[in-house]
């Protein structure tokens, strides 16, 4: 029978599909047969005539698994669904023996079976299916994600945790993700204290990285439906800074870090000469800047438009306001895709030193004990 590890988190964006890779790449390295599921698929993307959840794509495309598509999101939720469910137009019953079909077929084929939740405890409720009530309605054991804090962490799991329970799924594992290093080991002592007495272990998973939480230049073009124009092969570059260009020419030359996107205006001709010489002549300022967003309605100087293209440095042109693409930028969190390359094969080389997969695999079948009482 194969082994499945329902993966959850308190919140969105914890780290589901990063934590779903690296068990399935430990499972594969150790010779098991791997299969991967998003029950309820609520980011639809087009592939191959038909719609799919876009991190069951992910998956698929990293490990080769395109042959199993069909059974890995048996519910792909489209514009308008919630909608007509909440008018009873579909039936909560069928898309439950959609999930139950699928996990069938797919746990016939494998030897470890990843089933990859939609964000909190909560998330699908509107359809019938949250995440766990579908945990419970597969009998899957829950691994579920927090973020790397300590009060506000006892708090969201607490929060989640009485959801599972009165629907009866089985919570086995608490994995802090996004640890800060300088306070990886307090956080976890608090956290395991702070849960003592409960029936699941409580384990570290991956420490904050820019490489993991940051978007590839790719990914910010995609964002802001705009075309990189330059140097083609900077697309997979992650971006690990946003700056706004504001500053004096000299300023903004002194203080640019590495793999910066530095956001200016269309005016500022000299600031955009100055950097594209640099860019282009000196090796130090290829590491610092990944590109340039200009933004604006007019268009930079002739001359200063022939400088740029001769210096190959990315940019993209974005006719909004620079504060309004600051904003937005800062506020999106970039999202693993098949085709980021270097942060796979970081999630890849950081899974040994993080989890053990036998371990994992023997306390998500057996409740933890909790320690025993002492009265006097």
């Amino acid at each position: 029978m194969a082994h499945k590890i329902y993966i959850s988190a308190t919140d969105q964006n914890a780290g589901k599909t990063t934590m779903s890779i690296a068990l399935l790449d430990l499972a594969r390295k150790a010779g098991l047969r791997i299969a991967f599921i998003k029950p309820v698929g609520p980011k639809p993307v087009d592939y191959a005539g038909g719609q799919i959840d876009k991190d069951a794509l992910t998956v698929a495309q990293v490990f080769g698994l395109e042959d199993q598509l069909e059974l890995m999101c048996p519910v792909v939720v489209t514009q308008g669904m919630t909608q007509r469910a909440i008018r009873g137009e579909i039936p909560v019953a069928e898309l439950e023996a959609a999930i139950l079909a699928a996990v069938a077929k797919l746990e016939a084929q494998c030897d470890l079976l990843v089933i990859e939740g939609a964000g909190h405890s909560g998330v699908g409720a509107v359809l019938g299916l949250s995440n766990a009530r579908v945990a419970a309605l597969l009998k899957a054991p829950v691994l579920m994600i927090t973020g790397g804090g300590i009060g506000s962490v006892v708090d969201a799991v607490t929060l989640n945790l009485a959801l599972y329970r009165e629907s009866g799924a089985q919570v086995r594992m608490l994995v802090a993700n996004k640890l800060h290093i300088s306070h990886r080991e307090t956080s976890l002592e608090y956290l395991r204290l702070a849960f003592t007495d409960a029936d699941f272990s409580v384990v570290g998973g991956f420490d904050y990285l820019p490489t993991l939480a940051n978007p590839t230049l790719k990914r910010v073009a995609k964002l802001l439906d705009a075309k990189v124009h330059g140097d083609q092969s900077a697309l997979m570059r992650i971006v690990h800074h946003v700056d706004l260009g504001a500053g004096s020419t000299q300023r903004m030359v002194d203080q640019v870090k590495a793999n910066t996107l530095l956001l200016v205006t269309n005016s500022r001709n000299e600031l955009i000469v100055t950097l594209a010489n640099l860019y282009q002549h000196r090796p130090e300022y290829r590491d610092r800047l990944v590109g340039l967003i200009i933004t604006g309605i007019s268009g930079v100087s002739p001359i200063t438009q022939l400088i740029l293209a001769e210096s190959g440095l990315p940019y993209l042109r974005i006719p909004k306001k620079m504060s309004d693409l600051f904003l937005t930028l800062h506020e999106f969190v970039s999202k693993l895709s098949g085709e980021d390359s270097e942060k796979i094969n970081l999630i890849r080389t950081l899974a040994p030193k993080r989890f053990d997969l036998p371990a994992t695999l023997s306390q998500m079948a057996t409740p933890r004990s909790p320690p025993a009482v002492h009265q006097e």
